[in-house]
């Protein structure tokens, strides 16, 4: 279904919402493997972009275990990424190491957060971005921020480069992320919100509200999978 702002016009989101937060994890890992097989099909490979955060710890857990995923073709890169040293636990690439299969690993492009020069770092990060990423996953965070486009940040307004660094710190990190232009570019978008924090930026999300970052995504293939407690 679509859902409506107050205004009463579309704005193109499909929801999905599932009794519990397993049920909507294992529906992203499907709805990513699907797009999987179909890019391959179509072209030989496949481009996935996962954000980080907890919530889609269970989703990339299952989804390494799907066999049905073309993991010989896919390339995974990352939506966002808080600039700490390798390992630290602060880190999205920590974490996504952990939820995939030591045999996925080698597939995964991760932003070059370590480098003394992050401005040259995100350049070089854009440049192995293929010009349009098949999927991206993405999260909503209470304050309505999605991958690491938060609120009154000048990277909101990066127009040009589809890989940038907020202007300061957030939740304590600086922090490199794909911006608005890279996003609206995506084969498909699939947002997991899972939880009753998620429930007022979903709310907002879906009514097109364009005053919390995720609200000014635009793309025409946008899926919203989420579990009951965040309806």
């Amino acid at each position: 279904m679509s859902a409506e702002p107050a205004g009463g016009e579309p704005v193109g989101i499909d929801t999905e919402v599932f009794p519990d937060a397993d049920a909507a994890s294992r529906r992203g890992a499907e709805l990513i493997a699907a797009a999987g097989r179909e890019a391959v099909a179509e072209r030989g490979e496949f481009s996935l972009a996962l954000s980080g955060g907890k919530t889609p710890w269970r989703m990339v857990a299952l989804l390494g275990d799907l066999a049905e995923m073309p993991w010989d073709a896919t390339r995974i890169f990352q939506v966002d990424e808080r600039i700490a040293p390798p390992g630290d636990d602060d880190r999205n690439l920590t974490h996504l190491i952990r939820m995939l299969s030591i045999s996925h690993q080698p597939a995964v492009r991760p932003m070059p957060v370590t480098s003394r020069d992050l401005e040259a770092a995100a350049a070089e990060y854009e440049s192995q971005l293929p010009e349009r990423l098949d999927f991206v996953h993405l999260g909503i965070g209470p304050d309505g921020h999605t991958a690491s486009l938060v609120p009154d940040d000048p990277v909101l307004e990066e127009r040009d480069r589809r890989v940038a660094l907020t202007g300061g710190e957030y939740q304590g990190r600086r922090r490199m992320t794909l911006t608005y232009p890279a996003l609206a570019a995506a084969g498909k978008i699939l947002w997991l919100v899972i939880g009753e924090k998620g429930r007022e930026p979903l709310a907002k999300l879906l009514a097109g509200d364009r005053s919390i970052p995720a609200g000014r995504v635009e793309n025409d293939e946008m899926t919203v999978v989420a579990d009951e407690a965040a309806q």
